[in-house]
């Protein structure tokens, strides 16, 4: 069935719903997205997330009751997050009527490079789309207006409100990134560094550089910890940012050899327009 096809499917089902029922059920994959529909659709759209709180995007796998609840469901905006690969092809085929789209169409994608083996005798570079791409304010405001878009085109005769709503959102993140400039432009060290490579595209939008300890998901060797902890003291690094989901192992093992220390920050946090900018105080702080 054709993207057309689906849409004009979806309309239908609308029309004929009850009005107390006929919200649009849409499936993100992550929080942050979930924070995006609702503050564009409000009460006319459902919305539920597939990765649950404490788990990995990872690693994810939908639980039988998320599957079932996938059947009745009109929409599933999915983001490049790894659970996706293993997981939606099957979900598309178990549900020919779902409609699913990606919050990535149309925007600069970054790679998330890096050199998996530093132990072989030669680096092996490992490429993959970063789908980050939430984290940059500027880039969660090209993603709500393909939603506004989205909705406006699936419920028609609710695009005022959808318009009304998006307008304060965009408004609220234009402020966010204002902020952030502001919060991180004066700092003397524009490097940070984190366990795992979530914060490139916030890092490329605000001039800064990500270290990451983790590279695809592997976790570095003797000889590449040791690269990273001669890197991090030459740029004068003393905080390791990490994710509560992922051990902390080697994040602490760096901490301890540098002097410095970790700290927690989330890049699933669904109240996002807070969360971003409590990280930005938070590198502010600790790269003056």
């Amino acid at each position: 069935m054709s993207t057309k096809q689906k849409v004009l499917w979806v309309l239908v089902a609308l029309w004929t719903l009850p009005a107390a029922a006929s919200r649009l059920s849409v499936f993100v994959s992550v929080a942050p997205q979930r924070y995006l529909l609702e503050r564009i659709g409000g009460q006319h759209v459902h919305v539920s997330v597939l990765v649950r709180p404490g788990h990995s995007p990872a690693t994810y796998e939908p639980t039988p009751k998320q599957m079932a609840a996938l059947a009745a469901a009109d929409l599933y905006v999915r983001i490049g997050v790894p659970f996706e690969d293993a997981w939606m092809e099957r979900i598309a085929s178990s549900n020919p009527n779902l409609m699913v789209i990606d919050a990535r169409d149309g925007l600069p994608l970054r790679d998330m490079i890096g050199h998996q083996d530093h132990e072989a005798k030669h680096m092996r570079h490992i490429t993959r789309k970063d789908p980050h791409i939430w984290l940059s304010p500027p880039l969660a405001l090209k993603m709500a207006t393909q939603l506004f878009d989205l909705l406006s085109e699936l419920d028609p005769g609710h695009r005022v409100e959808y318009e009304k709503t998006y307008r304060h959102l965009a408004a609220d993140l234009d402020q966010l990134d204002q902020d952030i400039q502001t919060l991180l432009a004066g700092l003397h060290k524009r490097s940070f560094m984190v366990f795992h490579p979530a914060w490139g595209y916030f890092a490329d939008t605000y001039g800064l550089q990500q270290v990451s300890i983790e590279v695809e998901g592997k976790q570095p060797g003797p000889r590449s910890l040791a690269r990273l902890i001669d890197s991090a003291r030459a740029q004068g690094v003393k905080t390791v940012f990490v994710d509560s989901r992922i051990s902390h192992k080697h994040a602490n093992t760096v901490a301890d050899a540098i002097g410095g220390r970790v700290v927690t920050i989330d890049p699933l946090a669904e109240d996002y327009v807070q969360n971003l900018r409590q990280v930005a105080r938070i590198l502010a702080s600790v790269n003056q």
